[in-house]
């Protein structure tokens, strides 16, 4: 029995690896990894996109649910692992590299290996190791079966979207510029008769959680019945449609403003509780087909950037191009959270409205985004102008705030973005008050 024990393990090993070597579904690999390992295992491509996840595993962290959602490992975190060597380790290294927690960005510590076919690299694949770190064993089997999907990815890519038909095979190969010359994609655009626009936009449309899938679905509607349909070119994923808007070819920004008419129409074919389950990014606009990968990352970095914010309806730009200051929120959030940095007039308004039930740190982040202006911000907060004058006079006696400070109300007005759109980022304050 003793004997037999543990040849039974080695036997059921070879099983699982056997049926990994012999699948050509990468998705089908995916789960019998994550089976033979019991974690969450998602496999990305060398840009760090979404190829296949384990779908039995419902404990994905933070970062990689939202890899899931957006089909894009979050740029922040991407950035961090160039940052500290760790994507040009993996260039190098054939081995599983453990990479630690990043406790603030909401990545707990996993397993990374590059798969690579031809000397290249196809893809990244990660595991998990929340509860248990992975044995010798185990690193041994994950290194053994990744070249065979290295090869896997690479057949996903040659074969891809062929069951979609040239027009979207094509289309696809546009967003991740998998294609040789543009003289050649032209030809075969032409005889796929593919409509390859002159002035373009690339608008996505991501679900904010896995239940709201069936969205799609009605969008896919909205894009069929439109009046714009013969300006729209689609393309649906499990989480995204991505859309390629045709602008007119002599008039500038026309794609952007065929963006949002069409946004518009979406919501007006919805009511407002279902349409905010939609994460919306527009792309800036191009007249070379080179840059249709770009509006598309530009469209995706909006959307990573909302879902990693949760902003209130509205309040945040949609179109990449005014983005502004929301696109860097997410490293200032890793910056003060790894500094255990705070602002003292910010605690002390937190603190008291708590003691003294005020309203002060919503009317400030109102005031300056209004740039200062009374009756706007008054009537936005619902209040007298002589409440509001009241509130602002309270906040200089508490504070050592100087609104003829510009560089000052910079600074404030994205330290408040973060309060007031990032719940961890705000009970860090509240702890500190503690």
């Amino acid at each position: 029995m003793y004997v037999s024990a543990p040849f039974g393990k080695v036997r059921i090993r070879m099983e699982i690896k056997d049926l990994i070597l012999q699948t050509d579904d990468i998705h089908k690999a995916t789960e019998l990894i994550s089976s033979k390992l019991e974690k969450p295992v998602i496999i990305e491509n060398k840009n760090f996109e979404l190829i296949s996840y384990s779908s039995s595993f419902d404990d994905f962290d933070q970062t990689q649910q939202k890899t899931i959602l957006s089909k894009k490992c979050p740029i922040f975190i991407i950035d961090r692992l160039k940052k500290e060597g760790i994507v040009q380790k993996l260039e190098r290294n054939p081995d599983p590299i453990r990479i630690h927690p990043i406790e603030e960005l909401g990545f707990e510590q996993r397993i990374v290996i590059a798969a690579k076919h031809l000397g290249h690299t196809m893809a990244y694949i990660w595991v998990q190791e929340s509860d248990q770190r992975m044995n010798q064993e185990e690193l041994d089997f994950l290194e053994e079966v990744t070249p065979h999907l290295g090869k896997l990815v690479y057949d996903v890519y040659t074969k891809a979207n062929a069951k979609e038909g040239k027009k979207e095979k094509l289309l696809w190969q546009l967003l991740h510029h998998e294609y040789g010359s543009e003289s050649q994609f032209r030809h075969e655009a032409s005889l796929a008769k593919l409509n390859l626009p002159e002035r373009f936009s690339v608008l996505v449309f991501s679900v904010v959680a896995p239940q709201y899938t069936y969205m799609l679905d009605y969008l896919e509607k909205t894009i069929e019945r439109s009046n714009f349909r013969k300006r729209i070119q689609f393309l649906k994923s499990e989480f995204q449609i991505i859309l390629v808007l045709e602008g007119s070819k002599d008039e500038k920004f026309s794609s952007r403003r065929l963006a949002r008419s069409f946004i518009e129409d979406v919501k007006e074919d919805m009511q407002d509780d279902n349409f905010y389950n939609y994460l919306i990014g527009v792309g800036k606009e191009y007249t070379s087909l080179y840059f249709m990968r770009k509006s598309f990352l530009e469209a995706l970095e909006v959307i990573e950037t909302a879902n990693f914010i949760s902003p209130r309806p509205e309040s945040m730009p949609r179109e990449f191009a005014k983005l502004g200051i929301y696109r860097y929120l997410a490293a200032l959030y890793e910056k003060n959270s790894s500094e255990d940095y705070y602002s003292e007039d910010l605690l002390i308004l937190i603190q008291n409205d708590a003691e003294k039930q005020t309203d002060l740190l919503k009317t400030l982040e109102v005031y300056m985004s209004n740039n200062g202006k009374g009756k706007q911000t008054a009537n936005e907060l619902f209040i007298h102008p002589n409440t509001l004058n009241y509130r602002i006079k309270q906040i200089q006696d508490l504070t050592n705030i100087d609104f003829s400070n510009f560089n000052m109300k910079a600074y404030l007005y994205t330290e408040l973005l973060l309060l007031n759109n990032v719940e961890a980022y705000y009970q860090r304050y509240i702890a500190a008050l503690q």
